[in-house]
């Protein structure tokens, strides 16, 4: 069984009220360019530093040349890139990636969303929806978030999602013109038998009655 194979259920669009997960397209170039150029000051602290992954360019180019490459890598069951919508509407970008098969099954996720749309509970969803295709539907066994110390924002969507701390990698990524450590949270599929959206619709629950209070991110 080859790569394409293993990568089960791709290409599929997740939903959750509001917030869904569709396959990146090629025609999604001029809307993600314009929402990376206006959330440019919003994403820079945590963007690597890589001419692939563009925040200030202007031109199309890059941003097809990126998406074909993630295209290709889902293609070739590497990766799983989603646009997140909001009201069916692009609102950023979910990707899990680095995907490694045979005994790991492994992968790693990244994700932003448009500063504009922040505190309304997208990114945790998204996330939810994500981690549960990848250990029920595709077959990952780990899925691993790699985020700085300092974006607090990010590290709590995670946290809420029971995504567990492992520790700092040291200079991990070149972030914003620096080599920059990284804190490392995991979740195997033990950890979440019933699903992360299970979790977190609990989470949203228990706060709109009174429960433990929690932020939106």
């Amino acid at each position: 069984m080859d790569d394409v194979d293993r990568l089960r259920g791709w290409p599929v669009t997740l939903t959750e009220g509001l917030v869904g997960l569709r396959p990146l397209r090629l025609r999604d170039v001029r809307v993600w360019r314009e929402s990376r150029l206006r959330n440019a000051n919003w994403l820079r602290p945590w963007e690597p530093s890589n001419p692939e992954t563009p925040l200030f360019k202007t031109g199309l180019g890059p941003y097809i040349s990126m998406a074909g490459t993630l295209r290709r890598e889902a293609r070739q069951g590497l990766a799983l890139p989603w646009v997140v919508t909001y009201e069916g509407v692009f609102a950023g970008q979910l990707t899990v990636g680095a995907i490694v098969w045979g005994s790991a099954r492994s992968a790693q996720i990244g994700y932003w969303v448009d500063g504009a749309l922040a505190g309304r509970g997208i990114t945790p969803t998204a996330v939810a929806m994500a981690v549960d295709h990848c250990f029920f539907t595709t077959g990952l066994h780990r899925v691993e978030a790699n985020i700085r110390p300092e974006n607090h924002a990010s590290r709590r969507v995670v946290e809420k999602l029971g995504f567990r701390e492992e520790g700092i990698r040291r200079r991990h990524l070149h972030i914003d013109g620096a080599w920059r450590d990284h804190i490392c949270y995991a979740l195997t599929v033990e950890d979440a038998p019933r699903g992360l959206l299970v979790r977190w619709r609990r989470a949203r629950e228990s706060a709109a009655h009174g429960g433990a209070p929690h932020e939106e991110v």
